[in-house]
């Protein structure tokens, strides 16, 4: 594959993952610390060609830029962390590509561990965490506010990834035996 046919398919998956994230971040599940991002769905790009990395890396970038107008610069948090565990998910899912059940993992993994690590200060500092949880200030605790973020990034991850991802990379392996990414596949 060319390189110019790589920036230009980066260019598009960018593009395709940020308008869908700014169509979908108005809604709170979009952002908060339950998320259901419907664009992480199309992580399962990165199964087809290496530039799904760097295209997903740069559509959450400028996805959540967007953000910085809502929540203020702390949100640039969510623009450098985030399109890092979005680049390492990635990365994962062109690495294990010959197994996508694997291959979806690397996405739930990086986003599950790496987005509660700030999350906390991106929406504390919004003044959105006045949460108990069973009698407990989860706000003024980092550890537990961590320990929920991972259960429930993961939990939404995993249902966008796999329960929607899995129809995507379905429909996208039917175009790639065309030739949409480069090269012919054969079953």
């Amino acid at each position: 594959m060319t390189r110019t046919r790589r920036i230009a398919q980066a260019g598009i998956i960018a593009a395709a993952y940020a308008v869908l994230t700014l169509l979908v971040i108005q809604n709170p599940l979009g952002f908060g610390p339950v998320q259901f991002r419907v664009s992480e769905a199309l992580t399962v790009v990165a199964l087809f060609t290496p530039a799904g990395a760097p295209g997903l890396a740069l559509g959450c970038a400028l996805a959540n830029l967007a953000m910085v107008g809502r929540f203020g610069p702390m949100a640039l948090l969510d623009v450098v962390f985030g399109s890092l565990a979005t680049y390492i998910g990635a990365r994962w899912t062109y690495k294990w590509r010959a197994r996508p059940l694997i291959a979806f993992a690397g996405p739930v993994v990086a986003n599950a561990v790496i987005v509660p690590a700030y999350l906390p200060l991106v929406l504390g500092a919004a003044g959105f965490y006045d949460v108990n949880v069973l009698g407990v200030d989860v706000a003024s605790s980092w550890p537990l506010m961590y320990v929920f973020g991972v259960v429930t990034v993961a939990a939404g991850e995993a249902l966008v990834v796999y329960g929607l991802g899995m129809p995507v990379a379905a429909m996208l392996r039917s175009l790639d035996r065309a030739g949409m990414f480069g090269h012919t596949t054969q079953d």
